[in-house]
């Protein structure tokens, strides 16, 4: 390793050490609302329908938008992908980015104490409108 690397990866650490202190989030907490957020997503007649026609199998899915919450709420760099990529073929518009985003705030005020879920919906409102103006 680099030593630009090492400072990096320990700026890194700071970071999402001082994230988790201020919210309580840790990647147990992440798990717990991805998964809520996704079987409430799975059951939804709006959005059910275009997730099932995608995903085959769930488990690495799940796991991946893990990867991308802990890189999102804890800037950990866990995920590695092009989400406008894969959400610009999906038949979606201003309904389902809606929908999507009052699920989530719903899961997060229910899996979640107040400071965590107010950072996790402060950073879904901004992937959701970014994403929404992609498309």
């Amino acid at each position: 390793m680099s030593e630009r690397s090492a400072v990096t990866d320990t700026r890194r650490a700071l970071i999402t050490q001082a994230i988790a202190d201020a919210t309580g989030i840790d990647e147990a907490m992440i798990d717990r609302l991805v998964r809520c957020f996704y079987a409430k997503v799975r059951d939804d007649a709006i959005l059910g329908p275009i997730f099932e026609s995608r995903i085959v199998e769930w488990e690495p899915h799940l796991q991946r938008m893990c990867a991308f919450w802990s890189s999102v709420a804890l800037m950990t760099g866990r995920y590695h992908g092009q989400p406008m990529r894969v959400h610009l073929p999906l038949p979606v518009d201003a309904r389902h980015f809606d929908r999507w985003l009052s699920l989530f705030e719903a899961t997060a005020r229910e899996t979640c104490p107040t400071p965590a879920a107010d950072h996790f919906i402060e950073r879904a409102r901004r992937i959701a409108g970014s994403l929404e103006l992609g498309i």
